[in-house]
């Protein structure tokens, strides 16, 4: 039995098609169906039902499906190992909100170049609170605190958010005031349901299924959204509405495959986070920059 046959069967479970596995794994689709097809024939089992709008698994291959999971944690595993001992420089693959991404970590990691010169960093956007990431990613930042016991998790700070809208906003009847909101994607957010509960019944402008959309509006006038700090703080073009509002913060949470913290490379890139999130806590949390551009510590290590 081959590891790629059961890797393109994984792929194809996943996806349900040949053309979406085919995608996830880089090859052409008829690789996908004539390794599945290798494999169903080496084990004399029929594993998916060929159906004209997908491959959809049959009663034995929902037997299998597991089974084929706990061999790739496996090779996922006995690969981490083999790079245990490998230098700092390579790939380092980091998931994150797309809010955190453009306005925070983009310009802050490219200040801090120095302390990892020798990794190349691959940053993809993730909205979903929890994800089976580490088949995708080494590390993940994730709002709301991680429910997955089998990862090492590291709080890193709070995000805090605040009504804000444009300045000349406030002088509106509060009757008057529309707002913007999320869709259904994003409509779970515990910010996200305060604001429905805090409109009462007022209308919704316009709603949107990314943070970017919702802080292009506000900014545009269309009405009021609810925003972290340090993102609408930071567009010079927005103002907080009111003040002391019980708006939910979201805690910021590191998390990490526990075979993945031998990695050197990863290490490193996982140390630098917990340091600038550190750094910029008040930032996040209140929307208040600290005093310097980045603090003394910051500064020698780039310098070392």
């Amino acid at each position: 039995m081959q590891w790629e046959d059961i890797r393109y069967f994984l792929a194809l479970a996943r996806h349900g098609s040949l053309s979406a596995a085919a995608r996830a794994l880089q090859v052409e689709h008829s690789t996908v169906s004539r390794r599945v097809a290798a494999l169903e024939e080496m084990i004399q089992l029929r594993l998916f039902d060929r159906l004209p709008r997908g491959w959809q698994l049959t009663a034995e291959g929902h037997t299998l499906l597991p089974y084929a999971e706990r061999i790739e944690q496996e090779m996922l595993s006995f690969s981490r190992a083999t790079l245990s001992t490998a230098t700092v420089g390579g790939t380092v693959r980091l998931s994150a909100p797309p809010l955190l991404i453009d306005t925070f970590l983009i310009p802050r990691l490219a200040a801090q170049r120095a302390r990892w010169s020798l990794i190349d960093l691959h940053i993809s956007g993730e909205t979903r609170a929890t994800t089976p990431f580490f088949r995708d990613a080494d590390l993940a930042i994730r709002l709301g605190r991680p429910q997955d016991a089998s990862l090492a998790a590291r709080r890193l700070g709070i995000l805090g958010y605040g009504l804000y809208a444009t300045p000349d906003y406030p002088k509106k009847s509060p009757e008057n005031w529309c707002f913007i909101g999320a869709d259904d994607n994003l409509r779970h957010a515990p910010e996200q349901q305060w604001l429905e509960t805090f409109s009462n019944g007022r209308r919704f402008a316009l709603r949107c299924d990314q943070p970017s959309g919702m802080l292009e509006a506000a900014a545009a006038g269309w009405g009021i959204a609810v925003l972290p700090h340090f993102w609408a703080r930071a567009t010079g073009a927005l103002v907080p509405l009111e003040e002391n509002l019980d708006i939910p913060s979201r805690e910021i949470w590191l998390l990490i495959h526990p075979d993945a913290r031998r990695i050197p490379r990863i290490q490193v890139m996982a140390d630098l986070l917990i340091d600038l999130f550190q750094h910029y806590a008040r930032l996040l949390e209140e929307g208040v920059p600290p005093p310097d551009l980045f603090s003394e510590r910051f500064d020698s290590q780039c310098a070392s």
